[in-house]
Formats: structure tokens, sequence, C-alpha cells
């Protein structure tokens, strides 16, 4: 579960307040999209879900976890609980699909047999079974996307936020990114997708909630983003 409760911020640097008494509950298992326009807070409320950065006041909790009282130490902790997928896909070149998926294990500490079980299964589950051997460069964008998808979900997280993941593919493999998302979260993990593709948005009723100004302005379920 995710809740924020009249959490604000600013950022120190440039004096921008991008946080101003946000709350928000997200609970296992819903898919919900946050949009808004450049500047509206999205990137940021993505930092403070992920201990990236910290509130000037108000509450956070991310699985469990209480990031108001939160100490570094325990960031690896919260982050294995999550998954992230980025626009940019955020690929090791120099590894294989398999390798790339099979990093994430590692990094937690995984097990040989735990990783040579898991990523087979989870590379099916986003359609890249026979690829395995395959390098990024050897993919189409749409396919390495699919390989970032089984990143952060190799690891079976709670919640996987996806943060524009659509932003470098055409209308057609970003449908099938999102169809994917959809049936990740049909087996149970919740999807936070931060957008700002209102066709895509629009696609789907799904809940939608809206930033301005690092406020929410409308929180509906089954919204529309754009009217």
């Amino acid at each position: 579960m995710v809740l924020l409760n009249n959490v604000s911020m600013t950022y120190r640097a440039s004096g921008a307040q991008a946080a101003s008494g946000l709350n928000l509950e997200i609970r296992d298992g819903e898919f919900v999209f946050l949009v808004g326009p450049s500047g509206s807070g999205k990137t940021t409320i993505i930092k403070l879900l992920t201990g990236e950065v910290a509130p000037d006041s108000g509450e956070i909790e991310v699985n469990g976890f209480d990031l108001s009282r939160f100490r570094r130490r325990r960031l690896p902790a919260l982050r294995r609980t999550l998954g992230v997928i980025f626009q940019d896909f955020r690929l090791i070149d120099n590894k294989t699909v398999y390798e790339n998926v099979a990093f994430a294990m590692h990094v937690i500490g995984a097990s040989g047999r735990e990783i040579r079980e898991r990523v087979p299964y989870v590379l099916k589950l986003v359609g890249l079974d026979g690829r395995e051997k395959r390098f990024p460069q050897q993919l189409s964008g749409g396919e390495q996307q699919r390989v970032a998808v089984a990143r952060a979900l190799v690891n079976s997280p709670n919640l996987i936020i996806a943060d524009e993941p659509t932003g470098n593919l055409d209308p057609a493999r970003s449908l099938e990114i999102m169809l994917l998302l959809q049936k990740i979260n049909d087996l149970g993990t919740t999807i936070l997708v931060v957008t700002h593709e209102k066709e895509l948005v629009n696609a789907f009723s799904k809940r939608v909630i809206t930033l301005e100004g690092g406020t929410i302005v409308s929180d509906e379920m089954g919204g529309y983003y754009g009217k």
C-alpha cells in the first residue's frame, strides 16, 4: 500500500515547491495513472515513493515502510519491494536479455537456482522467450522496454512504478506495453503509471490522479485525462 498524508516538499536549491499538502492512498492491487503537465510534481512523487528524496513535512508509507522516520540503511530493503520502469529503458548494453534480468536478482543476493527458475518464467510472461541470448542493440524499442518490464518484475515486487514507460515508443508498441502492465496487474501486482500520454490513459478505464503545481486537482476512478 502507498499512503501520503499531508506531504509537502520544497527543493532547497531552487526554492520551488514540488509538493503541497499531498494526500493519496493507493491500495494493494490497484492500477493507477498519475498525470499532469511538466512541472506538476509527478517526478517528485516518484522520488518520494522510492526514498530518493524526503519530504519537509507529512507522512509517507510504502509497502509497510514508514518513510517519514526512514533510516538510509533500510533503503535497499524498501527497494526490493519496488520495481521501477524508465522511459529510456536503462539496460546494460554488454549483457544479454537474460543477463539484464538476472542482474536484478544478483543485486539482492538471489541464489543461482532461484535465478535459473525465475528469469525464464518472467521472460515468457513478457513475451521474450526465445530472445534470451540477444543483446539490447539487437532488439526493437518495444522489446527493450519489455526487458525493462521483466527486470522490474523479476523480484516479485509489491508495487511497480512506470515512469513514462511508453515515451520512446510508437503508438502500437505503447499499447502493447500498457496491455502487458495490465496483465501483470491482473496477477496481483500494484501498478502506478506516470505519464502525459492522454490517448493511452483514456484507452483504459482506470483510476486517474491529476497533478498541477504540486497538488492533486482530481482523483477519479475510470477518469478521463484532458477534458
